[in-house]
Order: structure tokens, then sequence, then C-alpha cells
């Protein structure tokens, strides 16, 4: 039996369909495909099912919209964080304050060490 792919899941279109470019899903920057790949792995290893996080992302959007109706542009992957970040609060496996300090240390890291 063939391993679930990221297209199995995905939705193709209404508000929780990735940005795709001639099918194709599409990262505008790394930390954009890095985050996806984690969602993706995690999934994949069981922690969550993917309509677990659907719903998350969807509500994430609905929510962002509601709350800057006359914003022009938006991050879809800054939305997918967001529900991913809840997501990893709802399971678990790293919430709040943790989460914001993993993320300062990473931050202050010199340049060209992103990972």
């Amino acid at each position: 039996m063939a391993e679930p792919q990221p297209t199995d899941v995905l939705d193709t279109d209404g508000p929780a369909a990735p940005p795709r470019r001639n099918g194709e899903l599409v990262f505008e920057a790394p930390w954009q495909s890095r985050l996806f790949g984690l969602t993706m792995s995690l999934h994949r290893a069981g922690i969550f099912e993917w309509e677990e996080f659907r719903r998350l992302l969807i509500a994430e959007i609905d929510s962002w919209q509601r709350a800057n109706p006359s914003a022009t542009g938006w991050s879809y992957y800054e939305r997918w964080q967001a529900a991913f970040e809840q997501l990893l609060a709802v399971k678990g496996l790293c919430a709040g304050r943790e989460l914001s300090q993993r993320v300062d240390v990473l931050a202050a890291r010199p340049a060209g060490h992103d990972h």
C-alpha cells in the first residue's frame, strides 16, 4: 500500500486550499515549505487527523478575515502557522510559553543558522 501523499488530504479549493500555480503547491519562503513538511510529517505519523488540522486552519482564516475586513493581502501560511501552533497546544506537544521560548532561541541565532 502506497504512503499517503499531501495531495490526498489537501483541499483543492475553498478556504483551506493552499496556494498553487499550475497545479503545484507554491511556497514564497523556505519557512513555509518547512512548516508544511513538518505538518505533513506529524499527520503521517498519526499525531493528528487531517480533518482536525483542517478545521483549525479554516477557523483561523475566518477569524483573521473577520478581524481584518478591509485588508487586501494576507498570508495563507501565516494562518497555517497559527493553526499549527494551536494544534501543537491542543495535542500537548508544545504550547504557549514553551513555543515562544523556542522561537526566541531560534530567532537569536546568527544569520545563516535558520534550522
